[in-house]
């Protein structure tokens, strides 16, 4: 029987490279889209797929992730004076109750399965998710949601997969096809970073995974791989070569990758268009980009910004 994904992990360890200076002194989890941090969303997407309780792998110098989850008393005892603005919602939603979230220390970054597999004790012998808190997607139902549907379903591991570039596949974990239903295909195996010659397809696994216990027994032995790293698809790969099930979704949404700056302009941009209180000022501030012809480029709104034809939102 399909047991009921209780647990979520969240390797947080990461340096942020990609978005130095800005990095150098906040996490790279902190930095906001619109007026919530990155691990915001993560969250609230987690806990709207029925996720009961949050695991997040910490590195060093990430104690603001810990501050940012505990209960603020400054703002308990001033609650009348944000309630006007809706700023107190914003905290609130914020706090989490005692026992719901777990920290945890991966104390040398040495990948993303090292950090998924420092969880082990905590998540136990269960199914669990995995999401990467770079990875922020606007959909109508949660992405993590559409793939634990997919995990009840099939009894398999899981994960997002997105289409990209034949030249970009060197930058993501790429999936070997068996078969593909246009939204739904079956692995028959994974390489990490592949050259874009050698690449088995171009359908990449995206931030998002529900995954079987025993990735923990694959991930205590696989060797470093790619970046000379403990990497999650190499555990994939072994859980594949030992005969389990690997599916990757489609997912409905839209993905932005908010460990670069391109990704996170592009995610506050989308996101504001989704909000009642600014949607209409950043319709306006994009008109008139486009029309003093300083339109920015790589934009997901391109099209739309040079016709003069932002869409409304509504929501």
């Amino acid at each position: 029987m399909t047991r009921h994904i209780r647990k979520a992990v969240f390797p947080v360890g990461g340096l942020g490279t990609r978005l130095l200076p800005a990095t150098k002194a906040v996490p790279k989890e902190m930095l906001t889209v619109i007026d919530k941090p990155l691990i915001q969303y993560a969250v609230e997407e987690a806990r709207a797929a029925g996720i009961e309780q949050l695991i997040f792998v910490l590195g060093r110098s990430k104690s603001a992730i810990e501050d940012y989850f505990d209960a603020f008393g400054e703002f308990q005892t001033t609650r009348q004076e944000f309630s006007a603005d809706g700023h107190v919602v914003s905290v609130a939603c914020s706090e989490m109750p005692p026992g719901q979230i777990v920290y945890t220390r991966q104390q040398m970054p040495l990948g993303l399965g090292h950090a998924v597999w420092c969880a082990r004790n905590i998540v136990g012998r269960e199914p669990f998710a995995v999401l990467l808190v770079d990875d922020v997607i606007l959909a109508d139902k949660p992405c993590l949601k559409q793939l634990i549907e997919v995990h009840a379903e099939m009894d398999a591991n899981v994960v997002a997969a997105v289409d990209v570039s034949r030249e970009d596949t060197h930058r993501f974990g790429m999936l070997d096809i068996e078969s593909d239903d246009g939204t739904l295909v079956k692995v028959k195996g994974v390489v990490e970073k592949p050259d874009p010659a050698l690449a088995p397809s171009t359908t990449s696994i995206t931030g998002r995974y529900i995954l079987k216990p025993e990735i923990f027994d694959c991930l205590s032995y696989v060797r470093p791989g790619a970046g000379n790293e403990i990497q999650l698809t190499d555990g994939l790969a072994e859980l594949l070569r030992q005969g389990q099930a690997l599916y990757g979704i489609r997912f409905k949404g839209s993905r932005f990758d908010c460990g670069d700056r391109v990704g996170l302009l592009q995610a506050n941009i989308a996101f504001a268009l989704t909000r009642r209180d600014l949607a209409s000022t950043v319709r306006e501030m994009l008109r008139s980009a486009a029309r003093s012809g300083t339109r920015p480029t790589g934009c997901p709104l391109h099209e739309s910004v040079r016709h003069d034809a932002v869409p409304d939102v509504k929501g």
